[in-house]
């Protein structure tokens, strides 16, 4: 049996002329280079006749990624909008600025986030992504409006616990529903658009609330309550419109044709395997995914990652502020590090995505964010002030570099419906626990070199370096065998649809690294 190794320097795709004779579905189609036909129909795709590829998925892209952004964009506006509020004085009117009450409040919002996210991507496929999503993103608007009423430290801590658990759903089901419409050699630069809206929510944060924190004592209010009433009033409205622009899964939609949802059935088939759209999933469907190691090494993989992310979103303006800069402007400082970190992160997903490989995408960004906190470690004081201004801008741009591809790996490798589901949905729900690690990480007390936070930050960015090189030899490992007992003939026979439900456990699947 002839294998024939091409592009191993990037994609390392594994390509059997004599499989794909015997008309062996690799799962891996959208990874060989052999296909990139922007524009055009694979010979064994259904004919479009009144459309082109490159025009169906523009249209497919216009209906799910900018409305997914801008939901998700305002969920993390909502989240991490208490950092901009601690700046204008959030902690003096709620007598938190001594020990570690800010921290606990921060830290309280992660309980609910990780139990419920399974369940929450379990209702979003019973009551449609618009029902689900929407209603959610209603509820935690509108308990961001009662965060700005709050008068002690007991209803800070009341009004996070349900914003966390009505923000729940954001992360996976958007990523879940995203990962849905695309190939996998479509998906980087959409994942990565996506996860701008973190840097985005980073920035119009920073700049919105330097404006907000003007209207300090109009009606009698202070500025940082302003943030939240403001900030959770648009979520609210936008949630209305929400309700009906946010996109279903390819086969419930109705702005798709007979035709355009045929051709997209097929064409991610052949990539990634039938999805399985109705396949029943209850809690033994949901423990049958967790007997793949993998799984566990996705979540780990993104639990290093978000200790040194929501460290930085949560912490940066306080860090700012240390380097003696006024309220107002520490807000507006906060801005360019994530414009940077947006920039940096679309260049990256352009290469993931043109050299069909992830792999050393996840490594190279972590490596830059490392050398961010080096320099924070190392260089103090206020004459310095600038070079450790100018580390933000490698911690930011490297962190939310590699977390979009660690996702967008994961999530992509995930063959069917039932799988990703869950898959997605455990590693944001298990990844986040680090959002709880990275809320002790920068005590007020170690102000302003904060010490402990940028070595606790570096060491479990190695963490999730090692993490992301045991799945690359995980999946690498899987291709190995299966490519094996393929040359051999050993391959066990499934129907199907047998095959759609086993996901990407079927032997005829491929990962990608």
């Amino acid at each position: 049996m002839l294998i024939e190794l091409r592009e191993a320097a990037t994609s390392h795709t594994f390509l059997f002329k004599e499989l794909d004779k015997a008309g062996i579905t690799m799962g891996q189609e959208s990874l060989g280079p052999q296909d990139d036909n922007e524009g055009q129909v694979a010979p064994d795709h259904p004919p479009l006749t009144n459309t082109t590829e490159r025009k169906l998925m523009a249209k497919i892209d216009w209906h799910t990624v900018p409305c997914l952004c801008i939901m998700y964009l305002l969920a993390l506006l909502d989240r991490v909008n208490i950092s901009n509020a601690a700046v204008l004085g959030l902690k003096q009117d709620l007598h938190i600025f001594d020990g570690t009450k800010y921290n606990t409040a921060l830290t309280i919002f992660f309980v609910p986030y990780i139990i419920f996210e399974i369940p929450s991507n379990v209702l979003l496929k019973k009551f449609k992504p618009h029902v689900w999503l929407s209603m959610c993103m209603f509820l935690f608007g509108l308990v961001t409006i009662c965060q700005g009423l709050v008068s002690n430290w007991g209803g800070l801590i009341t009004t996070r616990c349900f914003l966390g658990m009505f923000e729940t759903g954001m992360f996976p089901g958007c990523f879940y529903l995203l990962g849905m419409w695309y190939k996998r050699s479509e998906a980087q630069k959409r994942f990565s658009f996506f996860f701008s809206s973190t840097t985005l929510a980073g920035a119009f944060g920073g700049l919105l609330a330097s404006g907000l924190g003007k209207m300090d004592g109009v009606r009698g209010y202070s500025g940082w309550r302003w943030v939240f009433i403001i900030e959770g009033l648009l979520t609210c409205v936008v949630s209305f419109v929400w309700f009906f622009v946010i996109p279903g899964f390819p086969e419930e939609v109705k702005w798709l044709t007979e035709e355009e949802r045929e051709f997209i059935r097929v064409k991610l088939a052949k990539d990634t395997g039938g999805a399985a759209h109705d396949a029943k999933l209850g809690c033994r469907e949901v423990l049958d995914v967790f007997k793949d190691y993998k799984i566990f090494l996705g979540g780990l993989m993104y639990f290093g990652q978000t200790v040194t992310a929501y460290g930085y979103a949560y912490f940066a303006p306080s860090i700012i502020k240390s380097y003696g800069y006024s309220p107002i402007k520490t807000q507006l400082y906060s801005i360019p590090p994530w414009v940077a970190a947006l920039g940096f992160s679309m260049f990256i997903a352009t290469l993931s995505d043109k050299t069909r490989h992830r792999f050393a995408f996840t490594i190279g960004p972590m490596l830059i964010a490392m050398a961010g906190f080096g320099i924070l470690l190392n260089v103090h004081g206020q004459s310095n002030r600038h070079v450790q201004y100018g580390a933000l801008f490698l911690v930011a741009s490297g962190c939310y570099s590699a977390m979009p591809v660690i996702v967008c790996w994961f999530t992509m490798n995930l063959g069917g419906h039932r799988r990703r589901n869950v898959g997605t949905a455990w590693q944001g729900g298990f990844g986040n626990i680090g959002g709880i690690i990275s809320t002790y990480s920068f005590l007020e007390q170690d102000a302003p070199e904060y010490r402990p936070g940028n070595i606790i930050s570096v060491s479990f960015l190695c963490f999730s370096s090692a993490c992301c090189i045991a799945y690359f030899a995980a999946v690498w490992n899987d291709n190995r065998r299966r490519n094996q007992a393929a040359a051999t003939g050993t391959v066990k026979e499934y129907s199907e649809s047998e095959k759609d439900l086993l996901g990407d456990m079927a032997p005829t699947y491929r990962y990608a690294y």
